[in-house]
């Protein structure tokens, strides 16, 4: 269900702003997307699995938090964000 360290780092290599950007919005939604795309898959097959539903339903709503905060301060950084992502707007 979780990431792995490797993914992890391709991740941050490939939406870092700049040389030492960890932590940066646009880092944090593509890591939170990997791992909610993981417990997706997990639910397909453990429909009943109430503790990871509400886990999954927490990466959710803090992945929204994340998007509408680059919505609301750069137009630029969202849109390159939903189109490589696939987000929906």
């Amino acid at each position: 269900m979780s990431i792995t360290r490797e993914k992890k780092q391709e991740l941050i290599a490939k939406f870092k702003a700049s040389k030492e950007d960890t932590g940066s919005a646009e880092v944090q939604v593509a890591i939170l997307t990997e791992r909610i795309v993981n417990l997706t898959e997990h639910m397909k097959s453990h429909n009943k699995d109430f503790h990871s539903r509400r886990g999954l339903l927490a990466l959710v709503n803090r992945r929204k938090k994340l998007v509408e905060y680059l919505k609301n301060n750069s137009d630029e950084r969202y849109n390159n964000l939903v189109k490589v992502l696939g987000l929906r707007k």
